[in-house]
């Protein structure tokens, strides 16, 4: 059975659990992690995001469970998935007086996996894929925070990857910087490569990811595609109105129970118990004078408060 899951999904884990003392970071998580996808890993912080990704990349011991990356189980046969896979966690860390381009040559020789004959066309074409070749020259000290992050994806980027795990590749940037970056996922994306994001930007996710799952308290509460996630079974119904008693009998007659505050009327309907056009002929037959009226769907930051009970940050 994993056999076959592994040809669907580039990360895959079962019961994964990381304990520290009586405490579990993070608690029988499965993640599904499609292949080809842009895959968002959102949450609060200290929600367990990191410790998650430490796991999969066997930079954390294992408490419980296991773990599948690209095929490989992990621990056990991380040299053979490791060269197959670029990571960006808790930030670039460069030499500050040395140039973009020499500080991608001297973790290139760190590297047991790369060849040194192909080193420098190797890092040239990083460079050049991140948008670097002009500022390859250039000391990092002198680089912007968003060329730091580009820079760090260039160096995930030095061996040909099936997948790139990034953790908060926004955090900090101003807007430019954040296009930037955004606009570099989607490009890697495009040619086949899984991503996958670690973020408790809700704004990235929502503009960049196909899937996502949703962490809070070491635990996985929501997961699958973001057309899944969006979709909702509940819709939040809103009438400001003058007649709130009038409002609240009409609306019971059609099977709605709502509740009035001041001159606002609200209530939750199931999706597709009754149209709008019906709720608003009702309210009018009744003499219900409407000051405004709405019917829409919770919004994903709505419903992942409900899932959490925390908050996520919704821009930079």
């Amino acid at each position: 059975m994993i056999q076959s899951l592994d040809q669907q999904f580039s990360i895959f884990t079962e019961g994964l659990t990381k304990t520290f003392g009586s405490h579990n970071a993070v608690d029988s998580i499965d993640l599904r992690v499609p292949k080809g996808s842009i895959f968002g890993f959102l949450g609060p912080n200290g929600s367990g995001k990191t410790t998650t990704i430490r796991m999969l990349l066997a930079l954390a011991n294992i408490s419980k469970g296991s773990v599948h990356l690209l095929g490989y189980s992990v621990p056990d046969e991380i040299g053979k998935a490791l060269p197959k896979v670029g990571a960006l966690v808790e930030g670039p860390a460069f030499y500050p007086y040395l140039s973009g381009r020499d500080n991608l040559i001297r973790f290139d020789a760190a590297d047991r996996y790369a060849d040194p004959a192909t080193r420098a066309d190797r890092v040239d074409a990083a460079l050049a894929r991140v948008g670097l070749t002009q500022a390859a020259a250039k000391k990092v000290h002198a680089y912007s925070l968003g060329m730091k992050q580009r820079l760090g994806i260039a160096n995930a980027l030095l061996q040909p990857r099936e997948l790139l795990v990034l953790d908060e590749p926004t955090n900090g940037l101003d807007p430019q910087g954040t296009r930037e970056v955004r606009n570099l996922i989607r490009s890697l994306a495009s040619e086949g490569i899984t991503i996958f994001i670690s973020s408790h930007l809700l704004v990235e996710i929502e503009q960049i990811c196909t899937h996502l799952a949703v962490m809070s308290r070491g635990r996985i509460v929501a997961q699958g595609s973001v057309e899944e996630l969006s979709a909702s079974h509940i819709l939040n119904l809103a009438i400001v109105t003058a007649n709130t008693q009038l409002a609240l009998t009409a609306l019971t007659s059609v099977g709605i129970n709502a509740t009035a505050d001041g001159e606002l009327v609200s209530a939750q309907i199931p999706n597709g118990q009754i149209a709008a056009e019906q709720i608003v002929q009702v309210l009018v037959e009744c003499g219900v004078g409407i000051k405004s009226f709405n019917l829409d769907a919770p919004t994903l930051e709505e419903r992942f408060v409900l899932l959490t009970g925390e908050g996520f940050d919704v821009a930079q």
